[in-house]
């Protein structure tokens, strides 16, 4: 059954008497606008894009919503969201409707990742920040829940996200330097971890799928860091340490749009090379965490795909393309790679074998988990 939200006919709003308020006169998040019990609340995010750390981000969000809310998902893959969390979406390209389900609604919610940046392109930004200009001039509260800041490459990029943080009624942090930036902007909310630590669990549903006993798991995404040799280095190592363990090789993109044909590239030379490959797409973030249990390594690029892995105490290295996972391996003390660095691909194979013996730190995963109570105690107080 389609479950994509319908125009339906022209609803009274209170838009009269709204004022654009959201931070006070000192800068911090927290007037004391509260929704009230059973609102509709719409969730606005980079979901439906066939993107595992996405969906884990949603999953983690609907899982600390308040039960009486009810929900709207934006998103761009309608079947594949309304399928896999049982929700009610509307087009997030689609702006009239978007529109009309936002005067609908009586909060927004902007749920994880790093929406306000233009490393994406400019246009990502400006969507986000008339989305929420659009919702203030409806007296709509705006929620940034467990969000990350930046990149922000120009001035005028910087200009309007300090805007959009100026009249939101609750922000809550996934890192220090998101937290440190809005500072310096005079912006001061709570700073937990990132949601996705947070995710709750499920009891093992997709069976056998997912890669083979002792596998090598390679999670690896593009990126402009990585020249061609640099790539053939990265192959090298796992042919020689597959070979060498007589090992299959799993790959798994995250991001299926984005990371498929890198990585079928890599197949067709590791298979060149004589090894057994396996490609696999997982369907949901506890489908990949199951199906990494009878892996030997993983090797994963993408954020979320770090911290699922981790969360999944499978031994571990993470090759950061970008300052968020360095942070999260540093946080976690999980061996990795800075492709920043000219030259961090020489300590390559000590980090491999490093990462052979890493195993999750229940203490730092508690504590983690514990910085993120500000995560839920923001959607109780705002929207119970």
């Amino acid at each position: 059954m389609d479950r994509t939200l319908r125009l339906p006919p022209p609803v009274p709003t209170a838009a009269h008497g709204f004022s654009l308020g959201g931070l006070g006169t000192h800068g911090t998040v927290g007037d004391r606008t509260r929704t009230r019990p059973g609102s509709r609340v719409l969730l606005c995010g980079y979901y439906g894009e066939r993107n595992l750390g996405d969906d884990a981000l949603l999953a983690t969000l609907l899982a600390l919503l308040p039960t009486a809310c009810s929900v709207v998902v934006t998103a761009q893959d309608h079947r594949q969201v309304q399928a896999q969390f049982g929700v009610v979406t509307c087009p997030r390209g689609e702006p009239v409707r978007l529109l009309w389900t936002l005067m609908r609604s009586q909060v927004l919610v902007l749920g994880g990742g790093s929406l306000l940046q233009d490393s994406t392109s400019r246009r990502s930004l400006l969507y986000y920040v008339s989305l929420i200009l659009a919702a203030r001039l409806l007296g709509r509260p705006v929620l940034l829940w467990g969000q990350g800041l930046g990149p922000l490459k120009t001035r005028a990029s910087r200009l309007l996200a300090r805007l959009s943080l100026h009249v939101v009624q609750g922000i809550t942090w996934r890192d220090d330097q998101s937290a440190a930036m809005a500072a310096a902007w005079g912006i001061h909310a709570p700073v937990g971890r990132d949601p996705v630590w947070s995710l709750p669990q499920r009891n093992a549903v997709h069976g056998a799928d997912g890669p083979a006993a002792g596998a090598i798991c390679l999670c690896w995404r593009p990126t402009p860091l990585l020249n061609a040799a640099d790539w053939r280095q990265l192959e090298n190592q796992v042919i020689a340490d597959a070979k060498r363990r007589q090992a299959p090789v799993c790959l798994a993109p995250l991001h299926d749009r984005q990371d498929a044909a890198l990585l079928k590239a890599c197949a067709a030379r590791f298979q060149a090379a004589g090894l057994v490959c396996h490609f696999w797409r997982p369907r949901t973030p506890w489908h990949f965490m199951e199906g990494l249990a009878s892996v030997r390594l993983v090797v994963a690029m993408r954020l979320h795909g770090v911290i699922l892995a981790a969360m999944a105490d499978r031994p571990l290295l993470a090759l950061s393309y970008d300052p968020k996972v360095n942070a999260a391996a540093a946080a976690m003390a999980i061996p990795s790679i800075n492709l920043a660095d000219p030259g961090g691909l020489a300590a390559l194979p000590e980090a491999w074998e490093q990462a052979r013996r890493w195993r999750l730190s229940p203490t730092l995963l508690a504590r983690h988990r514990q910085q993120n109570r500000c995560h839920q105690e923001m959607l109780a107080q705002r929207l119970v």
